[in-house]
């Protein structure tokens, strides 16, 4: 596994080695099933700190990517039924939001206004 991370990028290092993984999945070096280097090895091919490559590894299975075993560690597992619905709802939010902006409407309003019905998501379900 090849991960190239620009140590002088503003970007934060845990969202490249999140990116690195993800193109290499979309380009089939990652498949269905692989696993991938444990968080200690891969922080040490790298020159990371283990905190970071944890952040990766956690970010990754939040968004569907991969599954985290205790025995096998991280491997690639993609939630397709949770890719899809991401991808409907981004169409549909840029419609959304396009709308939004026509009626001056800011990024803060709109933020927001989502965290107000999650809250009420959260009330309703009883979290």
């Amino acid at each position: 596994m090849l991960i190239e991370i620009d140590f002088n990028s503003d970007e934060a290092i845990y969202m490249q080695l999140r990116n690195q993984i993800i193109l290499g999945i979309a380009t089939s070096q990652f498949q269905e099933g692989d696993m991938l280097p444990s968080v200690r090895q891969l922080a040490d091919t790298i020159g990371i700190n283990m905190h970071t490559v944890n952040k990766a590894y956690t970010v990754l299975k939040q968004e569907g990517y991969v599954k985290v075993d205790r025995r096998r560690g991280a491997v690639i597992a993609i939630d397709i039924d949770r890719m899809q619905a991401l991808e409907q709802m981004r169409g549909e939010l840029q419609v959304t939001l396009a709308k939004a902006s026509c009626k001056n409407i800011s990024r803060e309003e709109v933020h927001a206004l989502i965290d107000e019905i999650y809250e009420d998501y959260e009330k309703g379900m009883g979290y």
